[in-house]
Order: C-alpha cells, then sequence, then structure tokens
C-alpha cells in the first residue's frame, strides 16, 4: 500500500510517498459490500482493518520528519538554476524542444 501526502513548503507542492510493507485486496469486491456500503464482516475486512491501522501509526510516526524526508537533492538542484519546481507539463515541454532541437541539428547536418 502507498501513502501519499502533500505538504506546502515555500508555496512549493512537495508529494512525499511513504511504503507500507502490509497489503490487502479484496477478491470478489463488488460481493463484499451491503446494499448501504459498509463492508461486510470477514477476515478481509480485518485484513483491511489492520493495513489501516498500519499505514494510521507509520504516518503519526513519520509526519513529524516530512520536511527531512520530502528534501530532495534533485528538487533543490532545480530551485537553483531554474528558481522554481517546475510542473511535470513545463518539464515535458522542455523535453520536447530540447527533442526538436536535435531534430534540427541531426537534420542541418545532412543538408
Amino acid at each position: 500500500m502507498l501513502v501519499q501526502e502533500t505538504l506546502a513548503t515555500d508555496y512549493d507542492l512537495v508529494l512525499i510517498a511513504y511504503g507500507v510493507s502490509s497489503q490487502s485486496s479484496l477478491p470478489l469486491a463488488w460481493k463484499c459490500f451491503t446494499p448501504a456500503g459498509r463492508l461486510m464482516p470477514s477476515s478481509n475486512r480485518d485484513r483491511l482493518v489492520d493495513v489501516c491501522e498500519e499505514l494510521v501509526k507509520f504516518t503519526v510516526l513519520l509526519l513529524p520528519h516530512a520536511q527531512v524526508l520530502g528534501d530532495r537533492y534533485s528538487e533543490r538542484e532545480e530551485k537553483r538554476v531554474k528558481g522554481r519546481l517546475l510542473t511535470q507539463a513545463e518539464k515535458e515541454k522542455e523535453k520536447d524542444r530540447a527533442k526538436l532541437a536535435d531534430l534540427h541539428k541531426a537534420h542541418d547536418g545532412t543538408k
């Protein structure tokens, strides 16, 4: 199971993902719920509750350290070089521009 948490730091949003070792699934999930939408008592429900409890405990332990755990060299460098963190869309545009520039260079070299 993966927990994702978004923190606002210096007006930048940081996504932190922590891995939790336990996991659970519901085989034939559409048969596991009451008409009111509650999960019916079963060993699968018990396991799911166990995983959720572990997730809460893990979050409680790590949350005070989110700043340290979310501090990444690549993001510090991007802020230093570009003045801020770029969005994924901006990064994709940069990649596209670089590919286009490479194509132009290759084309100019074959004339």
